[in-house]
């Protein structure tokens, strides 16, 4: 996993390897949150939180490790967003996350949602794991999901 910087282009090309089929412990890893509206889990201003928490950021000097932005749907109308950085940001929500983490990726349209949630949950219980708390990664925009020709989603789950 590498910190990068804002690249020139809009999402940087996602490295699935990385991600797929892993599990892994972090502690006290550094994100900064902010609040996406959804109508039923659909979001509304995600591309303009985005921005907004990417300038502050970019205004604090803080690198965003593997462009790490982790999505709670916490209901239908509302999903936090927890974008990693290297270190805390000014005149932001900072917070951390401590624990064992299981991920895998998935490619395709966000209509298979729920197939890749039934098959995350499943690997889980093959693994012998446990799902807590529950994470989406949505790794580029559309826009960039078109130019690369893929359209990775990461399934990220805190487990014991």
């Amino acid at each position: 996993m590498s910190t990068k910087s804002v690249p020139t282009e809009c999402c940087p090309q996602f490295e699935s390897a990385l991600w797929h089929d892993q599990i892994f412990e972090w502690k006290d890893k550094t994100f900064i949150r902010d609040t996406v509206w959804t109508f039923f889990y659909m979001p509304l201003n995600f591309g303009a939180v985005i921005k907004r928490i990417m300038a502050k950021a970019d205004k604090s000097g803080a690198k965003v490790p593997d462009w790490l932005c982790l999505s709670d749907h916490i209901s239908k109308w509302k999903m936090d967003i927890y974008l990693a950085v290297d270190k805390p940001v000014l005149d932001a929500f900072n917070c951390t996350l401590t624990g064992k983490f299981y991920s895998r990726v998935y490619e395709g349209p966000f209509k298979n949602t729920g197939i890749w949630c039934n098959d995350f949950k499943e690997q889980a219980k093959n693994r012998g794991l446990e799902i807590i708390k529950w994470y989406m990664w949505y790794t580029t925009c559309p826009k960039c999901a078109k130019k690369y020709g893929k359209n990775y989603v990461v399934v990220v789950g805190e487990v014991r």
